[in-house]
């Protein structure tokens, strides 16, 4: 499949890079986990591309998030690793995802937008460039889903924060919109297929948010708008993935020609085969948010080293990393218990190794902190034998058999990642990368 020249995606990923060179698209990494940040900016420095970085709106605000991290922090955080393993600082690319109200959606609709114009501000501040503004959802007394006026109105009135709040001649954020959202963290229910965005809908999304914008005399802010979130086909479950079929956005992928200097984002790519990554870009949706996905490929090289640990007696099975975290799941089960059904059975496994990935939101917690510690402290800096590798990360096996990735936990942790993060690396800068 060759890629369509078109109109305006140069210049929509050059504004995003800076002006900088683009290729022809971006990944876009949601992930506030250090390896996953770590791997993503390891493939960046060597080969020399700029990294966009997403928090989403939930991970991290002016209140703490989940992570505990309010942007300033989240930055700190993103540029430690960065000088640590020798990141160019200026190929650093900062994004917020989902911001609006969400968080706060349990208030009176003033309520939650007053404290999403302070997240806006404080991501702003912090210098976040890519700015996601999402206000498609309502709030309390409300639909749970806004038409398109409410929530380009909504829209332009974060924006309106968003430009104020820049100081100087630090450079003005570039823009997202569109409520064409999948699911945050994937489906509940099983996938078949999914019908991409309709293109006059596309269409409808810029219009409006052109005219709302206007209005607020936000014009000039309008013109950094670089792209609009759709929904491509494209989406997974628990157990399920449902891959991109070119034929099915064929109509969606032709509106970007009436769509001038904008490229469309996809979510939920995670799980994506390499071909189906590819045809995204090839058709326009230039970038590809993925995060799940990676940490579901640590989870995978953690509990390979487990069973690993255990193989070695370096660690007793009742103080593995795996019945730890069950533990902690069950304990505090409010990130799973509404996503994850069916029998005790199939939810324990839903709970370890559902696409979802929701275990994700738990490796910051101080216990499991402290469970891969131990993990770690009982492999030490041996190397792993290559027999016991093919048995339980057998993904990795070639690698370490060819001599390109050392085998040691840290470092198997990271190709793992790397494995998920490689195949977005070929779509965006093309089948000549390896």
């Amino acid at each position: 499949m060759s890629a369509r020249p078109f109109a305006g995606r140069e210049r929509a990923l050059s504004q995003l890079a800076g002006n900088r060179a683009a290729g022809r698209g971006i990944a876009s990494i949601c992930s506030a986990h250090p390896l996953v940040i770590e791997a993503a900016l390891r493939r960046g420095k060597a080969e020399q591309s700029a990294v966009l970085i997403e928090a989403t709106c939930n991970q991290v605000n002016q209140e703490g998030g989940y992570t505990g991290m309010n942007p300033a922090d989240f930055r700190r955080f993103v540029e430690a690793i960065a000088t640590r393993i020798g990141f160019p600082p200026e190929q650093l690319i900062l994004g917020g995802d989902h911001l609006g109200p969400n968080p706060w959606k349990a208030l009176p609709a003033e309520d939650a937008l007053t404290r999403a114009e302070a997240m806006i501000a404080a991501y702003v501040e912090a210098g976040f460039r890519k700015i996601h503004l999402d206000t498609s959802m309502g709030c309390s007394g409300e639909p749970e889903a806004l038409d398109d006026a409410v929530t380009a109105t909504r829209a332009a009135r974060l924006a309106r924060v968003a430009e104020e709040t820049v100081a100087g001649d630090r450079p003005r954020p570039v823009y997202i919109i569109g409520t064409e959202v999948p699911t945050p963290g994937g489906a509940t229910h099983a996938l078949d297929t999914l019908t991409p965005t309709a293109p006059e809908a596309a269409e409808r999304t810029l219009a409006v948010h052109r005219e709302a914008f206007g209005k607020a005399g936000l014009s000039d802010a309008f013109e950094r708008a670089i792209g609009i979130v759709v929904q491509p086909g494209v989406e997974f479950g628990n157990t399920n993935v449902a891959i991109y079929r070119p034929e099915r956005a064929r109509a969606l992928s032709r509106a970007l020609d009436r769509l001038p200097g904008l490229v469309f984002e996809a979510h939920s790519t995670d799980y994506q085969p390499g071909t189906a990554l590819t045809a995204l870009v090839d058709d326009g949706f230039a970038i590809l948010k993925v995060g799940p996905g990676l940490t579901f490929a640590l989870r995978e090289a953690l509990y390979g080293l487990d069973a690993i640990a255990i193989e070695l007696e370096a660690m007793r099975r009742e103080d593995s990393l795996e019945l730890a975290m069950e533990q902690l799941m069950l304990d505090n089960p409010a990130h799973w218990r509404a996503h994850y059904h069916g029998t005790p059975q199939e939810q324990r496994i839903q709970r370890h190794f559902s696409y979802s990935d929701r275990i994700r939101y738990y490796w910051p917690h101080p216990q499991a902190v402290a469970a891969v510690d131990r993990l770690m402290v009982a492999l030490g800096q041996r190397d792993i034998q290559e027999t016991l590798i093919s048995q339980h990360l057998s993904r990795l096996y070639p690698a370490v058999l060819a001599g390109t990735v050392e085998a040691k936990p840290r470092a198997l942790c990271l190709a793992a990642i790397d494995a998920a993060l490689k195949p977005y690396s070929t779509a965006v800068n093309g089948p000549a990368v390896r």
